[in-house]
């Protein structure tokens, strides 16, 4: 069966064609094609040799393709979940042996176990999750380093148990991992002054405090009241410092990066968002200068049609006006909705390049 009707932007036969000329990742389970020549079908991205356009026909879904005769490409495998959903499945698995190692990663071992060598795996893993293997696996690190920190016993133990061989290794970065020395960590705190402010993202609210040396607790909580007295609770002897305009910054980059929209990716909370927010902002830059479209287009594009919220969260928290154009962003009815810098300065920016 032929497609009659698609959504926006590949409702032409034209767009459509377009979209298979130039291998259109965000066309990619919008829509199928299939090549009367070679009796196969495939999705808009496939890179085998483009068709000629009379033998090409368009299809809504696979069920559609095969039963007018076609099979599917083994090349692009449109009958499978897309490339990235198979690699995100991929780097899911690869958080999740990570999370449970206690000793230090054999990466070339964790890239064995998803089924990739080790290049493509560091070039994967920090494609969907925003950051590479190793900086993931340092985080899990420090935060069982802060709870082992929690517990009775030495900080000697403390490192041991979050799988540090030696001390060396550990003082070499526990500022960076604590935000203070791990003595004064695990002494509440003791002659510190702790900066810290609350804020809000899509989880509830959000506590960052830091000290000079860095960030040393990030919290959420639907509370923002129970989050202060957790802050207190874990450093009872620091001077904590709150309501600090010039700190507020610093809390907006921490919600960017613990942001979670529910895109139906298994990947681990604060890994996922950076990965989602990533898509959208790519998707963002492909916008040309002039044109506006809707959240419910763009969710379409990155390949997420049902997460229109979530996409809306993610242009809320772009850190780059202008450069990252979520300004062009609009609501269906082609009305403008709310913009972090303003909506006025939505609203010129807008007729500034239709201009």
């Amino acid at each position: 069966m032929k497609i009659e009707t698609i959504a926006e932007p590949y409702a032409s036969m034209d767009a459509r064609w377009a979209a298979v000329q130039s291998r259109d990742l965000a066309a990619d389970g919008v829509f199928f094609y299939a090549v009367r020549t070679t009796g196969v079908y495939c999705r808009p991205s496939c890179g085998a040799r483009c068709a000629l356009r009379a033998n090409v026909t368009f299809y809504t879904s696979c069920a559609d393709a095969e039963s007018a005769g076609y099979r599917a490409c083994l090349r692009c495998r449109p009958d499978q979940p897309p490339v990235a959903e198979r690699q995100a499945q991929a780097v899911a698995a690869a958080c999740r042996i990570l999370d449970a190692l206690e000793a230090a990663p054999d990466f070339d071992a964790v890239a064995q176990a998803v089924g990739m060598s080790r290049f493509h795996f560091q070039r994967v893993f920090k494609a969907h999750a925003g950051v590479t293997p190793k900086a993931y696996a340092a985080a899990r690190r420090a935060a069982r380093v802060r709870a082992a920190l929690s517990q009775d016993g030495t900080v000697t133990d403390a490192l041991y148990a979050a799988g540090f061989n030696s001390s060396s290794r550990f003082y070499a970065g526990s500022e960076a991992m604590l935000g203070m020395a791990p003595g004064s960590f695990k002494a509440g705190g003791a002659g510190e002054s702790i900066r810290f402010a609350v804020g809000a993202c899509s989880l509830g609210a959000i506590l960052v405090a830091a000290t000079e040396r860095g960030i040393c607790a990030v919290l959420m909580d639907d509370d923002p009241e129970l989050l202060v007295r957790d802050l207190q609770d874990r450093f009872p002897k620091a001077r904590l410092i709150g309501a600090d305009a010039g700190f507020e910054r610093t809390v907006a980059q921490v919600v960017g990066l613990v942001e979670a929209p529910r895109i139906g990716l298994d990947l681990p909370l604060d890994v996922r968002g950076t990965a989602f927010q990533q898509r959208v902002w790519a998707a963002l830059r492909a916008i040309p200068a002039g044109e506006t479209l809707s959240y419910t287009v763009l969710a379409q594009r990155i390949g997420s049609p049902a997460a229109v919220r979530a996409v809306a969260g993610a242009c809320a928290a772009n850190p780059v006006a202008v450069a990252i154009p979520c300004h062009r962003v609009v609501r269906n009815d082609g009305g403008l909705s709310g913009y972090r810098w303003g909506i006025e300065r939505k609203a010129a920016l807008i007729e500034r390049e239709k201009a």
